[in-house]
């Protein structure tokens, strides 16, 4: 078992796309400050949080919901990325390179809830 949240593999790739968003977004025009780079920002630093607050919390069924709200933050910065995309704020290379790294997290997510679900059961 992990001793900490940043222990875990999940939280790390997390935290790592927060840092891109960062970077990402820092590229955006200024008028984009309180408008999409502050809500993606905001989203993807979400995903990292509601996985550390699962690794907080004791009871299964609290930490699966934080592991929910940390998906529900991927999917809401993959569609701030597909906008961002679409009105060609973003490179192909970025958009493409980011959605796989939170695809991957999705992917990470969904196997941790599943093994909290079995062992609820």
């Amino acid at each position: 078992m992990f001793k900490s949240f940043r222990d875990m593999p999940v939280w790390r790739e997390a935290i790592e796309i927060a840092e891109s968003v960062f970077n990402l977004t820092s590229k955006l025009p200024r008028k984009e400050d309180y408008g999409l780079t502050s809500q993606m920002r905001r989203s993807a630093l979400s995903i990292s949080a509601n996985i550390a607050e699962a690794f907080g919390r004791k009871h299964t069924a609290e930490k699966t919901n934080f592991y929910y709200y940390a998906r529900g933050s991927i999917y809401e910065t993959q569609n701030h990325l597909e906008y961002g995309h679409r009105i060609q704020y973003f490179s192909d290379d970025s958009y493409e390179d980011l959605f796989v790294k939170l695809n991957n997290i999705a992917i990470s997510l969904n196997k941790i809830i599943l093994s909290l679900q079995d062992h609820q059961a």
